[in-house]
């Protein structure tokens, strides 16, 4: 991930190549990451399914583990 200040973002705003994903720092310190926009939902939707597999797993914990015939029963 390339680093760069407020500054250099402001002057080259218009300009900017988003391959990899920008840090950006204000007075040393990082304050934004600039990335992609269909990055950005990629990244979103892949943590979106993290969180249904985890759900998933405490429930599968929780209730014990269903069969196959209890998982397709349509009733």
């Amino acid at each position: 991930m390339k680093t760069q200040t407020v500054s250099y973002m402001k002057e080259h705003a218009n300009h900017l190549e988003l391959d990899n994903p920008i840090l950006v720092t204000q007075n040393g310190k990082p304050k934004y990451v600039i990335q992609d926009a269909n990055d950005y939902e990629e990244q979103q939707q892949t943590i979106a399914l993290l969180k249904l597999i985890n759900l998933s797993e405490r429930r599968a914990r929780q209730n014990g583990l269903l069969d196959l015939d209890e998982a397709f029963d349509d009733d």
